[in-house]
């Protein structure tokens, strides 16, 4: 197993003699040099007094004597020029966000169009280099979602310069290839990212091709893309993880003749370890002809969970310099090796452990982002997921509370605020009945959400209903309502009213108003075998889509009687549109997800509902757009 350490001697014990913000030293306490301290952190003060300012080197042979105590980080520094194949600062890490394309195959994630523009552009906000944008050829969804991605992110340049690549993922073959550069030309960083599998078992049984024969594909291939006119190439072998070393460095070497920038080594199927993977990116760097003009990326599945590890290592111990990520770790199977995890380890340990690695990533982002994804595709993080679950800033053991108390160093090496999550017992401010927009406003900012005035207005009306019947709404309620008023699907139909009854003495009945896009109400009642199943058969009466539930869960948002719920539901049309998948090829039937807040649980319930029937009708109408200009296209 690989293991990251420092030169032993960079962590002397000397005494301890000075006073630091743990309170006075204590001359049995060890004096240790560890991670230079940021005073911006005020809510986290600086582990031991630092003895020594010397650069650490990084081995990955040893381990090191003492863990860090204490998250601090150095002064953030300027993102360096973006060249396809070069990166001038050898300490700079690029991300590599595949969020809108591997994370969309997790499944029932699929994602509207505007809601892939809105994760884009607040990826932008937390400074990803790349952003994959989706699979162009997969479907005209997909190819129209990348194209607006390329024309409006991948052209915000702010201030400094920064501007994301973005990147359409293709198979090795022309077709996927131009579809690809037909939707992300658009962009000022333009990439396309193709791949073919290289693994014994893959070239056998589904490629069905020799080893020369995928050579040949992958040559051509990079060479047609730069063809097109993309000087930023991106070349994967599938499933390098279980592929014979000498195939790669002949193939790797062919695709950097013929024009590749980036090399990215994935491991398909998850089941390389640390030590393992890591020698796998260092022989490729020593043995394969003309890779020191290229950039070497990583991309990890979690199968046995270990991709945030074999990330961190292969940058670490053997040189990447691109890592590929998704938010929340989301994707195929059991996904991609986490963003934030993957950021805020090297943010915790680059300047000691890594020889000063560092992103362009702004962490107080993380929060905002992790939660537009969880409610965009409607996938929940589990509670004690690293950085961004539920649990991960809560403390319910007494020994843990009582340090907490005292210094919060003693159980969190990362500040929650450091993420942009506020905690709610010290925001200061407590909202409830009496409470204005202004306070409403500034607690959402503090929360990381930026709202426009008509947001605002909307969620400002659900806030005083709940106001109306809890004495204190907590942050945890404040997300829920944003979630459920801003992070919806474009409207076909809105709930106006609903009314059931139900209960042991006969059918459970539902009466529900609708109101459609026009503005006209539609009114349906229905029976069921409960509430929320008669409340369903009376929307299916208006709505008239035939569909098939898939998933339903409910939650509470805090505890009591009084508290939120949110509701998620999964759904799948039965005449459902399909989607070409990456890998395999196949059509998968598409499947969509609807989320939905209140403090009525059946209501609850309809909103999610019709959230995933709105977002199942936008695809639609999109669809029945995109083939209706096609055939004007080709009669003119």
């Amino acid at each position: 197993m690989a293991t990251i350490c420092t030169d032993p001697k960079f962590y002397a014990t000397t005494p301890a003699t000075s006073i630091s913000a743990y309170g006075p030293s204590n001359p049995t306490i060890p004096h240790r040099s560890l991670l230079h301290f940021s005073p911006k952190l005020s809510s986290h003060p600086p582990p031991f007094p630092y003895a020594s300012t010397r650069k650490a080197t990084v081995s990955c042979s040893q381990q090191p004597q003492t863990p860090p105590i204490a998250a601090t980080y150095p002064t953030p520094k300027r993102r360096p020029e973006y060249i396809p194949n070069n990166i001038s600062d050898p300490s700079y890490v690029r991300i590599f966000d595949t969020t809108l394309r591997d994370g969309e195959q997790s499944p029932g994630a699929s994602l509207t169009s505007k809601e892939k523009l809105d994760i884009a552009r607040q990826l932008s906000k937390l400074g990803v280099d790349i952003i994959e944008a989706g699979f162009p050829a997969s479907s005209k969804d997909d190819f129209e979602a990348v194209k607006a991605i390329a024309k409006e992110v991948g052209n915000a340049v702010d201030k400094d310069g920064y501007v994301p690549v973005i990147c359409g993922l293709s198979r090795c073959n022309e077709k996927d290839i131009r579809t690809a550069w037909e939707a992300v030309k658009y962009a000022k960083r333009p990439r396309i990212h193709t791949f073919i599998a290289t693994s014994a078992i893959h070239m056998e049984y589904k490629l069905r091709k020799t080893k020369a024969e995928v050579v040949e594909i992958a040559r051509s291939m990079v060479k047609f893309a730069r063809s097109l006119g993309c000087e930023d190439v991106e070349f994967s072998p599938e499933d390098a993880g279980r592929s014979d070393r000498e195939f790669l460095y002949e193939i790797l070497g062919e695709v950097i003749r013929a024009g590749a920038t980036t090399l990215n080594i994935p491991d398909t199927v998850g089941i390389t370890v640390p030590s393992e993977f890591g020698k796998l990116i260092a022989d490729i760097k020593s043995n394969t002809p003309g890779i020191e003009n290229v950039i070497i990326s990583t991309h990890c599945q979690n199968d046995l969970g270990l991709s945030t590890a074999n990330t961190v290592a292969v940058r670490a111990c053997a040189g990447a310099r691109q890592l590929e990520v998704t938010i929340n770790g989301i994707g195929e199977r059991a996904g991609n090796a986490s963003l934030e995890e993957v950021v805020m380890t090297l943010k915790c340990h680059g300047e000691v452990l890594f020889g000063g690695l560092y992103t362009g990533i702004n962490p107080r982002h993380i929060y905002i982002t992790s939660k537009m994804v969880e409610e965009y595709t409607g996938m929940h993080v589990q509670p004690h997921k690293a950085i961004v679950g539920a649990n991960a800033f809560a403390h319910e053991s007494g020994i843990h509370q009582d340090g907490m108390l005292k210094h919060k160093g003693t159980y969190e090496i990362i500040a929650p605020e450091d993420i942009g999550f506020e905690r709610s017992n010290e925001a200061g401010i407590v909202l409830g009945k009496l409470s204005g927009r202004h306070a409403l406003k500034k607690r959402l900012e503090e929360l990381g959400y930026e709202l426009d005035n008509e947001q605002l207005e909307g969620i400002f009306w659900r806030f005083k209903a709940v106001a109306d019947q809890k004495k204190r709404v907590t942050d945890a309620d404040l997300r829920a309502l944003v979630s459920d008023e801003v992070f919806q699907p474009e409207l076909v139909w809105k709930l106006q009213d609903l009314q059931v009854t139900c209960g042991t003495l006969g059918l459970s009945t539902a009466t529900v108003k609708l109101i459609d896009a026009n503005g006209r109400e539609h009114v349906a009642c229905s029976v069921g075998t409960g509430p929320v199943d008669s409340a369903y058969k009376a929307v299916d009466l208006i709505v008239k889509e035939p569909v098939t539930l898939l998933e339903y869960s409910m939650t509470a948002v805090t505890e009591g009687i009084d508290a939120i719920a949110t509701t998620r539901v999964l759904i799948r049309g039965d005449n459902s549109r399909t989607t070409t998948h990456a890998h395999t090829g196949e059509a998968v039937h598409r499947t969509f997800s609807g989320i939905g807040a209140g403090m009525d649980i059946v209501v609850s319930s309809v909103k999610a509902y019709v959230g995933a029937l709105n977002k199942m009708l936008g695809f639609k109408e999109k669809s029945r757009v995109n083939t209706a200009a096609e055939r004007t296209a080709i009669s003119s």
